[in-house]
């Protein structure tokens, strides 16, 4: 089956900077898909090449099998929201959404009643006469994004669109923008430097690092099962402790770390011999804290460096004896929340098979 959007092998050079590197992504009708990943990494060129802001070095972009790099970016029937709202301060919110419309000539009945549901849509009903300059930041988001919805476009783009917000209304633009796209079925691509908001939003998730995509896949997925140290340690919290690859079998190493302790029966990324450097990467709710090493799974020796109250955790800083440092969330009630100490030696316990180890550089 042909996919409804395919990004193929975009590649895009500014001089000697590489931006965009064999970018190669397929997205369903109606998806939500998100590019997660630091400044510099290539979301946002990819997504501007999509546009038709920018032209690719090399690839070809296509919607339902037809390429569209031959068309100029209006007439690509793609909506678009910016960071920064791109308002027009001269017209009233009602002449703003209205705008796309007149460029495509529109009679003015559908006009007036195209404006009137896209507003409703992001819950401005009734403001067409009021000025952008005297709204909320978050009120001029939403009249950005009824402008881009305004006139039904198959695919929307957004780039970073909620960063300028404060995290309060941050979080409630991300909830109406979550209802839109259930309520439109519109095919978002979604550009984000926020693992969290990326997370609360997404059907999936395209992770994006030094202009290559390094793993495509839901929420759970990427956080239960990372493919590279890069998205292990981006997506979620987590620690990562150094040791040595003793034995590798079936996918499964056997790790030694600095204090002699071998822990055993952990899935490895990558396929290597003994005697190489390797991270083990541990989940903080994925370990326990207790005064003594667990009976089974795995266990490590620990110091107590801090303990932060966090409400319905308390986050607790660890070292191990050679040095590396963790944190252990203890939930509330846990037998050892409000009893520890720094100072205090303990062991952290876990499933083998909860970690993952990944070659070192």
């Amino acid at each position: 089956m042909t996919p409804y959007l395919h990004i193929n092998g975009i590649r895009k050079v500014y001089g000697n900077v590489v931006a965009s590197d064999h970018v190669e992504l397929t997205v369903a009708k109606g998806e939500f898909m998100t590019f997660l990943g630091p400044s510099g990494s290539g979301k946002s060129t990819t997504l501007y090449i999509l546009a038709g802001f920018q032209d690719p070095t090399k690839g070809d972009i296509l919607i339902e099998g037809k390429s569209i790099l031959s068309t100029p970016s209006h007439k690509r029937n793609i909506g678009m929201v910016f960071q920064r709202y791109t308002l027009f301060p001269h017209l009233s919110v009602g002449e703003n959404v209205a705008f796309p419309l007149r460029v495509r000539r529109m009679g003015q009945s559908e006009i007036t009643d195209k404006v009137r549901r896209a507003l409703a849509l992001v819950r401005l009903e009734g403001l067409e006469d009021r000025m952008p300059t005297h709204m909320s930041g978050g009120q001029q988001q939403r009249v950005a994004l009824a402008r881009a919805l305004v006139y039904d476009p198959p695919v929307l783009l957004m780039d970073e669109p909620l960063s300028a917000l404060d995290k309060k209304l941050r979080e409630e633009i991300q909830l109406e923008i979550r209802r839109i796209h259930q309520e439109t079925g519109v095919t978002i691509l979604y550009v984000t430097h926020d693992q969290e908001e990326a997370l609360r939003l997404s059907d999936r998730i395209a992770v994006f690092n030094a202009g290559r995509i390094e793993q495509v896949g839901t929420g759970p997925e990427l956080y239960a099962n990372p493919q590279t140290h890069f998205v292990a340690d981006f997506i979620g919290d987590s620690a990562f402790l150094k040791g040595e690859i003793e034995t590798v079998q079936n996918g499964q190493a056997s790790l030694r770390f600095g204090d002699g302790s071998l822990i055993v029966g952990v899935p490895l990324h990558g396929d290597v011999k003994s005697g190489k450097g390797a991270e083990l990467m541990l989940r903080p709710e994925r370990i326990d804290l207790s005064a003594v090493a667990g009976e089974q799974g795995a266990s490590l020796p620990v110091q107590v460096q801090d303990m932060t109250f966090l409400g319905n955790n308390t986050a607790v800083s660890v070292r191990t004896a050679w040095g590396d440092p963790l944190t252990v969330r203890l939930g509330f009630g846990h037998p050892l929340s409000g009893r520890v100490s720094r100072g205090d030696h303990l062991h952290i316990n876990w499933a083998a098979e909860s970690a993952q180890a990944f070659i070192q550089g």
